[in-house]
């Protein structure tokens, strides 16, 4: 990390403007799940203990450029509100004089979160004159958006180039801590288990870390297409065909610099995903060409669950299968319970990407494993060793 953090600058009786990703989900009853604002409150304690007052501004949703009701942050104040058990003020817009009159009356330990910055079209487009309005609303800037840090939005990158200090909070700094560590300087064994549909979203992840890691695991949807370009019968299950040279050559490629790709052994099978009247598990030599493949097999899991036993760090990323559907979630789920265990005895695992941390969620075992991003789509950039833009465009040490 070698960007300023909130720690290395005086924020005493400064007013403080702050990215947050409150892009949570909401309910007729208000916020469904609050993961990510839970994430925040450590900085948002921290800057309220320095006798400063504070502007949130985050997005939620997709709303294109348009207000649409459903898509308010109010509730998130409110709930925001509750989890402080302190008043939290709320601005009917982002920008303009009653969001500056709000923001230039907030006394020391005073709150404003911002309504959703995505009402306007500027902040995807990164516009300098949105950024220049958003700038106006405090003195110094802290980017605690790990989330949205692959964005160059108004918000995360535009608005930097009218503040003389752009620091990162407390998440964002565990975040690139945990996620550069593990790319740069990993404790080995290091080994990586890659999910999910498509080899599209990961095939730059795979090609970064295939030359870093002892071994790289691959289960979800995109096993099918790795299986079709050995040659093997994959049924009806899912394809990327024009993906079958790529994964043909990242095999080639692997097996000829020595690097271990292990992929599944069997699948479980079944006639119709929502409907099923057959479930069997199979060899993946044995796949029935009428069948589709929904998660990794008995050995596969056995499999992997030895693999990871000697790994230190653990990367994962992606579903193993259909894990929303419980018939189909127990590769997902063995998987979770070998990195709470190996996390007990002492390695590091760090789990990112949306699936995967609903799984884990879901498991049970959250609260039993190193470190779970709350970034999706920036983990997945930081692992294909890409640069973040809203990382890059804080002030260096």
């Amino acid at each position: 990390m070698d960007k300023l953090t909130i720690q290395d600058i005086d924020l005493s009786g400064k007013r403080v403007l702050m990215r947050v990703d409150f892009n949570v989900p909401l309910s007729i009853g208000g916020v469904a799940d609050d993961t990510r604002i839970r994430k925040a409150l450590p900085t948002i304690r921290y800057i309220l203990e320095q006798k400063s007052s504070l502007v949130l501004m985050s997005h939620l949703g997709r709303p294109k450029g348009k207000l649409v009701p459903e898509m308010s942050l109010k509730p998130v104040a409110e709930h925001l509100a509750e989890l402080l058990d302190r008043e939290v003020l709320f601005s009917e817009d982002c920008i303009g004089d009653a969001a500056e009159k709000q923001a230039s009356e907030l006394k020391p330990g005073e709150i404003l979160l911002l309504e959703n910055l995505r009402f306007y079209k500027e902040e995807t487009d990164n516009d300098p004159g949105f950024s220049q309005k958003l700038a106006r609303l405090g003195e110094i800037y802290v980017n605690d958006a790990f989330g949205t840090a692959h964005r160059a939005h108004a918000s995360t990158a535009g608005i930097t180039k009218y503040f003389n200090t752009c620091v990162a909070g407390f998440l964002m700094e565990k975040e690139i801590n945990y996620l550069a560590k593990a790319v740069e300087s990993p404790e080995k064994p290091f080994l990586a288990i890659l999910g999910g549909a498509k080899i599209s979203g990961k095939i730059d992840v795979i090609q970064n870390l295939l030359p870093k890691v002892d071994a790289l695991l691959i289960g979800g949807g995109m096993a099918f297409t790795f299986f079709k370009a050995k040659g093997l019968e994959i049924g009806k299950s899912l394809l990327e065909p024009e993906k079958t040279r790529l994964a043909a050559q990242t095999l080639a490629d692997a097996e000829e610099k020595h690097n271990e790709i292990v992929l599944p052994v069997d699948v479980v099978c079944v006639d119709d995903i929502e409907n099923p009247t057959k479930q069997i598990n199979v060899d993946v030599e044995n796949m029935p060409p009428n069948l589709i493949g929904v998660d990794i097999g008995l050995k596969t899991i056995a499999l992997f669950a030895e693999k990871l036993e000697q790994a230190k760090t653990i990367v994962w990323n992606g579903p193993m299968g259909i894990f929303e559907k419980p018939d189909y979630a127990k590769g997902t789920f063995a998987v979770a319970e070998s990195l709470a265990d190996r996390t007990e005895k002492g390695a590091i695992t760090i789990v990112g990407g949306g699936d995967s941390v609903a799984a884990i969620n879901q498991s049970g075992l959250n609260e039993k494993i190193t470190h779970i991003s709350t970034g999706g789509g920036a983990s997945l950039e930081m692992l294909s060793g890409y640069q973040l833009p809203g990382l890059v465009a804080l002030t260096d040490k």
